[in-house]
This record gives structure tokens, sequence and C-alpha cells, in this order.
């Protein structure tokens, strides 16, 4: 999981459109901290120091202290609204950490030891099927990255769940099959697939052609038809 972030916050006494409009305008955004068997508790954040952490690209990964009257709220993010056009923040819901408790998150994928690996030293590439992971975590050990190694891995092998030890506190939450993270494809695997899709897109557009040609030539049928 990412360092924890620092989000000062006021508390805000009523909700409604007209209030949060109001606090928009003013460069607020409205919010919410909700869970942990307590009462939803509605704050309000500056509007240009959140964008400034959304901006980091791990906002949605990282826990968020929120400051709020002198205590600090261990929160995850959970949802942004952002406007349509503008796509500014309009709206945050936080979930509140509590000690013991276990929340769903989703972690990145990092690959060690590619020099170790028999299939990329002769040239084989990574595909990448999933670059994040979806775990079920205890809010005080949720993982920043976890981390998969290919060592010995060669062309044609492909790397599941089952393979990668989670960190302790983790499970997959995906837990039906067991999916596939990685494989590892020869360069001409991958030129063979771009060459289909490129003649599929060749065919497709010599029926366009085709059909305008065909057009083309019942028109001048129907000119044809027409002088005489």
């Amino acid at each position: 999981m990412s360092d924890a972030l620092t989000l000062p916050a006021e508390a805000r006494e009523r909700a409604g459109k007209g209030v949060s409009r109001q606090l928009r305008r003013e460069g607020r955004v409205p919010a919410v901290i909700y869970g942990g068997k307590e009462e939803p508790t509605m704050i309000h954040v500056e509007s240009k120091e959140l964008v400034r952490q959304l901006g980091t690209g791990h906002f949605m990964n990282s826990i968020v202290e929120i400051e709020l009257g002198g205590k600090k709220i261990r929160t995850l993010p959970k949802d942004v609204s952002l406007h349509p056009v503008t796509d500014r923040p309009e709206h945050v819901d936080f979930l509140r950490m509590t000690k013991g408790g276990k929340i769903e998150v989703s972690v990145p994928v990092v690959f060690l030891n590619e020099e170790a690996s028999p299939g990329l030293k002769k040239g084989g590439v990574l595909n990448v099927v999933r670059h994040e992971l979806e775990l079920v975590c205890e809010n005080d050990k949720i993982p920043g990255e976890i981390e998969i190694d290919v060592t010995g891995k060669d062309v044609g092998d492909s790397i599941h769940i089952s393979e990668v030890t989670l960190p302790e506190g983790s499970v997959s939450a995906i837990t039906d099959r067991d999916f596939t993270i990685a494989t590892l494809v020869a360069p001409s695997a991958l030129k063979k697939a771009e060459g289909a899709e490129a003649a599929e897109g060749e065919e497709v557009d010599a029926d366009e052609v085709e059909a305008t040609e065909q057009d083309g030539d019942e028109g001048e049928e129907a000119a044809e038809g027409g002088e005489e």
C-alpha cells in the first residue's frame, strides 16, 4: 500500500444539493466518512488539495488520514464523483478503517528477476493479463504491491494466482477459479496475432470497397436504363 496521505477536513453540518453547490463555489468538495459501525460523518475538503492528491495516481490505493477537529481518522477512498464536463471532483466517499477489520483493495503487481527467465532471455515477451490483483486484506496489513518471481519461466509458461505467495493477512478476492496473471509468449506469436487482426481489418475494407463498387455499377446501370 502507498504511504498514508493526510487530508485536512471540516465538519459539514447539513447535507443537500444547495449546500453542496455552495461549498463547491467556495472551493470545497463535500465528502462523507462511513463504515466501522458508526454513523456517517459529513465533511468537506479543499478542492485544490484533493485534486493534487488525485494527481499522484495512487490516491484510490492509499490510506488517507482525515484530519478533523484535532483528530485523525484512518480511511480508504472508495469513490470520487467527477463533473461530467470539467472532471473536477464533486463528492468523495471514504471508508472508515477499524482495527481488525478487512477490506477489498486493488494492489499492483511487480515482476522480479526477469533476467533469470530463460523465456525472456531468448526474446520472449511477458504478456501481463492482470496488472492489479483484487485482494481482501486486514486493515493494518494492506500491501503496497505484490511481487511475482519469474525465475525459470520459459516461453509458453503461465503464471496463475495459485503460484503467488500473498502477504500475511491477504487473500484473493476471486476464489472460484485459478486465474492467469501473466503468460510468456514468443515474439512470433504476438506478430501472428497482430497480423491476424490486420488481415481482418483488410477483409472488412475489401468488403466495403466491393460493396461500394457494386453500388456504383447499379447506379450506372440505372442511369443507362434511364437514358434509354
